[in-house]
């Protein structure tokens, strides 16, 4: 037993005729994706040239370290008295943890500079992106 289209005689044109789409202006939207990848372009930019010159620095503080260690060595094998050796090793050590402290400060702070920066480029952005978006929500100003 077939049963009847319960629609048949309903005419959509006219239900739908009354339903209304704000306009969507395809063209803002393409503009705030632009910007959007070119914020994420420059961030990631910065954040490479970052950690190349992070990694350059620690290869220049390891081959520093390993020339200051082969004079040491040098040094410890040398002649001399033994109570002399000893305290310019304990010298050399205390100079040596100074150094790595410092170093590793100065590589910690470079990196937290570029967080710092690449965090305010991608948060200027996306506040900026959030004031576009809503502009489009807003009726057009004739």
């Amino acid at each position: 037993m077939a049963t009847a289209n319960p629609f048949a005689g309903f005419d959509f044109t006219k239900f739908m005729g009354d339903f209304s789409v704000p306009a969507f202006d395809v063209e803002k939207m393409i503009a705030l994706q632009t910007k959007n990848v070119e914020t994420l372009t420059n961030a990631n930019k910065l954040a490479a040239e970052s950690v190349q010159a992070i990694f350059q620095r620690q290869t220049a503080i390891a081959r520093e370290g390993a020339e200051e260690m082969t004079a040491a060595f040098q040094e410890m094998l040398a002649a001399g008295e033994p109570k002399d050796k000893m305290a310019r090793q304990t010298d050399m050590t205390r100079e040596g943890i100074e150094r790595g402290v410092a170093n590793f400060q100065e590589i910690t702070a470079a990196a937290s500079k570029t967080n710092q920066q690449v965090f305010d480029i991608l948060n200027r952005r996306f506040v900026e992106s959030l004031d576009e978006a809503q502009s489009f929500a807003k009726p057009a100003k004739k």
